[in-house]
Order: C-alpha cells, then sequence, then structure tokens
C-alpha cells in the first residue's frame, strides 16, 4: 500500500456520489444526442446510431463541463462544430449551443423528477464530520448549488467549487485535477491529506493526476475494473464500506475501520454479482471462539452444517494456523480443501495436495527447536507447546504474570538464535516458530486461486479470520481489489479488511445470509 499522510479532508462529486441526478444527466445527454443525430443522419442521407446512456455516457461526458462533454463525444462520431460562446441559443449547432440545449432539457427533467440522494452518503458524510474532517463537494455542472439547496444539503460543506467557478477561473474540467486541486486549496489542505470519491471515470483519473492521497471509485453496481484501471485505490458500492476514517496506528498514514459486514449486505452482494465465490475461513477465533485449549475448540453442528450447505455452491477452504490434520479432524467434512499450519501444508479433493518445498527441508531444524524449547519451557507453569509438522506453537494463555510471559518468550527466543532457518511469528497468546521462508497465509491464499483455476476476473474470494496472521490474506485480497477480507472481532484500523464480524456468532448469521445470497442466484441461474 502506498504511503500516505493522515487524512483531514474528504472531497467528493455531487452527481452520481451524493445525489442521484446522474441519471437525470445521462437521460438529458441522450434526449439532446439522438435527436441530433437523428437529424444530421437525416439532412445527410447516413445511417442512425443513437446515444448508449451508459457507455457513452461514462466514456465521454460523465463529469465533465457541458461544452467539454459535447465536444468528446462528437468527437468519437467525427463530428466537428464550431465552438460558439456561452450565450449561444439552445437550437444553435455549436459546441456551446448543444450544450445550452442540453441544460435545457436538464432543468426540464429536474422540476418533472426532483432530486434524490443517496443516504449511504449523508450518513458518511455525517461520520466524517463528527471525527473533525473537513468536506467539500465538487461538480463541473453549473446547478450545483441550485440541487443541494433543494435537498437540503448547501450548509453541509465546508467549501464548494462547482462549474460556474471553473469558468469565473478559468480551471480546466475533468480528467485534468484542477476543480479537486481548488477545493483542497478552500479547504486548507495538501491535496496528499485528502480524499477523493468519484462515480466517474475522468474524476478518477482528475484525482490521480492531483496527487491525492486516496482515491475511491463509486461504482454502485457497475463493474468496478474500469475504475481501478483508471487508478482507484478503493472501489465501492456503498459509501458506508469506508467506515470511519482513522489515523493508522503505525503512523504511516490512513486507516479505514472495516465496515460491518451484517450493516453491508446488500452491497456483498453487489460485489458478488455475476461472480463465483470462493470463501476461506480460519478456524480458531472465526468459526469457534479462542479458548484455553485448543483441543476445546470443537465446532458445533449447526456450524458444520452451514459449511457442508456452502460448499455445494461454492468452493471452501479452512485456512488455519493448526495442523491440517488437526483442522480436518475438527471440521470433519470431506469436500473442503484444508490449509494446515499457516498454509505450508494443503490438502483437498480431487488430489489437491501440497506441502511446501523449503519448510519440508527446515523439518530437521524444528524437530531440534522442539527439544530445545520443551527443555526450557518446563519449569514455566500454564506455557503449552503444540508440535505440528511445519511449526512449534508455545501457548501462553494459562501463564499467569508478566515476569512469567517473558520467560516464555526468552526461551523462544533462546531456541530461535540457536538454530538457523527458523523465524517467530505472534498471534493471540502465542509465539509460534515456523521455517523461514517466504510463505504465509497470503501466499497460501495467491496457490490456492491459482491451483483451483479461481485466478480469473469472475471469481470473487471472501477470506474471514480474526488473528495477525490472517492480515497476510487480506493483503493478498486487498491489492488490485482480487476479493474481499472480514476481519473477526473488534474492528481495527490497522487491518486491510475491507469488512468487519464482531464475534462466531456474527460469523454464523453472515454465513447463512451468504448461503442464501448463493440459493437464490443459484435458482435465478436455473
Amino acid at each position: 500500500m502506498k504511503a500516505v499522510k493522515p487524512c483531514k479532508a474528504v472531497i467528493l462529486d455531487m452527481d452520481g456520489v451524493i445525489t442521484q441526478t446522474a441519471k437525470l444527466h445521462a437521460r438529458a445527454w441522450k434526449s439532446l444526442f439522438d435527436e441530433y443525430l437523428r437529424q444530421r443522419a437525416s439532412r445527410e442521407g447516413t445511417s442512425y446510431e443513437p446515444f448508449d446512456s451508459d457507455r457513452d455516457y461514462r466514456e465521454y461526458v460523465d463529469g465533465k463541463p457541458r461544452h467539454d462533454g459535447v465536444q468528446s463525444f462528437l468527437e468519437s462520431r467525427a463530428i466537428r462544430l464550431p465552438l460558439g460562446d456561452e450565450q449561444e441559443e439552445p437550437n444553435s449547432e455549436t459546441m456551446h449551443g448543444l450544450g445550452n440545449r442540453k441544460n435545457k432539457i436538464f432543468h426540464e427533467l429536474l422540476q418533472q423528477a426532483g432530486v434524490e440522494v443517496y443516504r449511504d452518503t449523508v450518513e458518511q458524510i455525517e461520520t466524517w464530520k463528527r471525527a473533525g474532517l473537513k468536506v467539500a463537494v465538487i461538480s463541473s455542472s453549473r446547478n450545483c448549488e441550485a440541487v443541494l439547496r433543494a435537498v437540503g444539503l448547501l450548509d453541509v460543506f465546508d467549501a464548494k467549487v462547482d462549474g460556474n467557478d471553473l469558468a469565473r477561473l478559468e480551471l480546466n474540467g475533468k480528467p485534468a485535477p484542477d476543480i479537486f486541486l481548488h477545493a483542497a486549496k478552500r479547504l486548507g489542505v495538501e491535496p496528499a491529506e485528502a480524499m477523493v470519491i468519484e462515480d466517474a471515470i475522468a474524476g478518477i483519473q482528475a484525482g490521480r493526476e492531483g496527487g491525492f492521497g486516496t482515491v475511491v471509485g463509486v461504482a454502485r453496481g457497475r463493474e468496478p475494473d474500469a475504475y481501478r484501471r483508471a487508478g482507484a485505490d478503493r472501489v465501492v458500492h456503498d459509501l458506508r464500506e469506508l467506515g470511519a476514517l482513522q489515523q493508522d496506528p503505525s503512523g504511516e498514514g490512513l486507516g479505514t475501520a472495516p465496515a460491518p459486514a451484517l450493516q453491508h449486505l446488500a452491497a456483498i452482494a453487489d460485489r458478488l454479482q455475476g461472480k463465483e465465490l470462493a470463501l476461506l475461513l480460519d478456524y480458531d477465533g472465526t468459526l469457534t471462539p479462542i479458548v484455553r485449549r485448543p483441543e476445546e475448540a470443537t465446532l458445533t453442528a449447526e456450524m458444520r452444517s452451514l459449511l457442508s450447505a456452502l460448499a455445494e455452491y461454492c468452493s471452501v477452504a479452512i485456512v488455519s494456523g493448526r495442523d491440517r490434520r488437526d483442522a480436518e479432524q475438527m471440521v470433519q467434512l470431506e469436500n473442503l480443501v484444508y490449509a494446515g499450519s499457516h498454509g505450508f501444508d494443503i490438502r483437498g479433493p480431487d488430489g489437491l495436495e501440497m506441502q511446501q518445498q523449503e519448510a519440508r527441508e527446515a523439518l530437521p531444524e524444528l524437530d531440534a527447536a522442539e527439544r530445545a524449547l520443551r527443555r526450557r519451557l518446563a519449569p514455566i507453569g500454564g506455557a503449552r507447546l503444540e508440535r505440528k509438522k511445519f511449526a512449534i506453537a508455545v501457548h501462553y494463555r494459562e501463564v499467569s504474570g508478566e515476569e512469567r510471559i517473558r520467560q516464555v518468550e526468552d526461551a523462544v527466543d533462546a531456541t530461535l538464535a540457536e538454530g538457523a532457518g527458523l523465524r517467530k511469528r505472534g498471534g493471540k497468546k502465542i509465539f509460534e516458530l515456523q521455517p523461514d521462508v517466504a510463505w504465509d497465509k497470503g501466499h497460501a491464499v495467491s496457490w490456492l486461486r491459482e491451483a483451483l483455476g479461481l485466478d480469473r476476473p469472475d471469481v470473487a474470494v471472501m477470506y474471514l479470520g480474526d488473528d495477525v496472521t490472517d492480515e497476510d490474506a487480506f493483503r493478498v485480497l486487498s491489492e488490485k481489489e482480487k476479493g474481499m477480507g472480514i476481519r473477526v472481532g473488534e474492528p481495527d484500523a490497522a487491518t486491510q479488511a475491507l469488512y468487519s464480524l464482531r464475534n462466531c456468532d456474527e460469523v454464523e448469521e453472515f454465513l447463512r445470509a451468504l448461503l442464501r445470497m448463493l440459493s437464490k442466484k443459484a435458482r435465478h441461474e436455473s
């Protein structure tokens, strides 16, 4: 992830992000161009090709000043017209004339349909304002103030820059970054300290060109890949997915607390629309609560039945720090994939099997470390050693007192210093020695995507986990929006997960909702 400065401000486009006027703009553009193209085709004896209110709107006119939009679209049809001036009559065959005609049509539609706002955006703005962030609105439209006044939002913003400002200050329209840079200046922040929220490709390009700290594309059910190609850091379908902006505890920049998954089921359903799902889950702390002794973390019959039902609709894998054989015995479902020891050891249906080669070569070092650790831990009451094939876990949940816990860690560190080829990892009340190779749950997720044939644009990978070791998987999925991570436990701004669930009960509730989504999709497709 790129390093950015702490976020101090948010700059939002109006049409399509705050207000639902983008639909009216698309209708107005189509009405204008269809009439003009039909008349021109009749006059010149050529074929008539109508304006596409989805593709043509997004590619040529969305987010741009009126005459720029006219010019961009007409050039795509090899049509050249004189510029004219801003006072042109709407029936003039110039770029400004057509732009003014479009504005007349838009106002007629506005009077007929009125203006609606996106409630997710309004709620998110309120969240940011309470957190002390500055918020600005931008729009290439000269109708911005009238629209915001009509919906009662004009006084919400700390700054506003619209089409009138573009003309008065002679600023370039999108995809040039001028409008966003001027908004940042009005707010008194550097571009790197601000987040840009846009639904238009030209706006995404402008935010990227302006050097803003984070650029967010709002897809609202549309295909997100175009936003990523344009340079969006994040793509959301509901603005509440961004959660509350918080300072990353590492001090390296902006962190966004993951959004509660159960409150965003519709947005998650949108993300899964038209995609095959691959479901990957940690075991301890995710499917079962954390307990004092690992062997007591038994899976409930309800959860086992739920996993079995989900496996009928999608690939399901358990990716656990437990030994693979242990994970298999705890879950007891044959049609699942099991990745044990943080992914060093993988087995699944149809002959799927992998043991990481470098980790296999480190087995003698693990054997020697196990012997040394058992000797060093013997005098420390409550310390428990768990040998897995590719790791040694030292549990200190039952060790009392900070001094005794330090003795446990000292024993682990002394053992680590004696041998080569091992590394120490942490977790919930655990120290673990693993082969010191470039492999973790993130690598395991990447391997599974390729091995299972899931490394395709039409596959969404979902990973649920509760521990710091699961962050490696979240990181892999956050890169280029390969999937979505869901953090189980208290929300943490340091996580790279997109959503959160508070506990195992919420995990079960979420998985039931996911099963309903998949079964409904299957019925629809059949």
